[in-house]
């Protein structure tokens, strides 16, 4: 259930929430990412509207929001 509600939503602080989880390295754990390839999406970070604006004219997807910073992806 865990895994599928991550590739169903492909939000992990949305999962986090659902399971109550209080740390996301239980819901990483949960939605088995630990350990899957990561490399073929290449990684960026946003603090700002700005950068958040600049990466999506950029063709990256959010992912999920952590301590105020904003996680995107895009395939390499």
């Amino acid at each position: 259930m865990t895994t599928m509600e991550y590739y169903r939503t492909n939000n992990l602080i949305h999962v986090m929430e659902v399971l109550g989880h209080r740390s996301m390295l239980n819901t990483i754990l949960y939605t088995r990412l630990i350990g899957l390839r990561n490399d073929d999406y290449s990684s960026q970070v946003a603090i700002t509207v700005e950068e958040a604006c600049k990466l999506v004219e950029a063709g990256f997807e959010y992912v999920c929001e952590i301590d105020g910073s904003k996680i995107f992806r895009k395939r390499k």
